[in-house]
């Protein structure tokens, strides 16, 4: 059976989301902040954005395709799709566009019923409404073996590291200070003490802290 296994942006005092959205901008500038550096790699670009050949290099570059590496599918919170921005709109497929970078199944962890979504290269979006541990056992079994991502958001993620159901790690503490949104770290106090913790600078700046069993 592949891990379970956590990437994520951070701030450098702990905020893994921002709350400077308006309804013209919904993503918001703290957020462009708080992943520049990994949305300018080169899997990124190519990956998210279509942009073959763009992109940095480097230590941020091995992390960002190492996200996409070895993963059968993924686990997300209805934040993350959008849900609590269309909660009624049936016609919302995600920030993605009709390609989505996951190719893989997506389970959606929400309180309400909605319709599987299929979508192009992959993709299929589940909407389940049962505990991280079923939900969990049914993205191991679609993942056939290989790992299972949980995609966020931090009280997703935190939900998962405070259950013990999380193999392996990786934040990348990206030096801003935000002051306010979801810390990733509440409630979480010693979390270090279950793993082997490493780290490393990349050339942004970047910090990469990873936290493997």
């Amino acid at each position: 059976m592949g891990r379970v296994r956590v990437d994520l942006n951070i701030s450098l005092d702990g905020y893994a989301s921002t709350t400077d959205q308006t309804p013209e901008d919904p993503i918001g500038q703290d957020w462009n902040r708080l992943v520049a550096a990994y949305l300018g790699t080169r899997t990124m670009q190519e990956r998210v954005f279509g942009q073959t050949g763009k992109g940095t290099d480097g230590i941020d570059e091995r992390y960002a395709a190492a996200y996409f590496e070895g993963v059968g599918a993924e686990i997300m919170g209805a934040g993350k799709f959008g849900l609590h921005l269309h909660p009624d709109d049936l016609d919302w497929q995600g920030w993605w566009g009709p390609n989505p970078p996951f190719h893989c199944p997506v389970f959606v962890l929400t309180h309400e019923e909605r319709p599987t979504l299929e979508m192009e290269g992959g993709t299929t979006f589940h909407f389940v409404q049962t505990s991280i541990e079923e939900t969990l056992k049914r993205a191991q079994e679609a993942a056939d073996g290989r790992d299972v991502r949980i995609g966020g958001g931090p009280r997703t993620v935190r939900s998962f590291l405070a259950a013990g159901l999380v193999d392996s790690l990786h934040v990348a503490i990206v030096p801003i200070l935000l002051g306010r949104g979801k810390n990733l770290w509440t409630d979480l106090r010693e979390l270090e003490r279950d793993y082997t913790v490493a780290s490393e600078v990349a050339e942004s700046g970047t910090v990469h802290v990873t936290f493997s069993r």
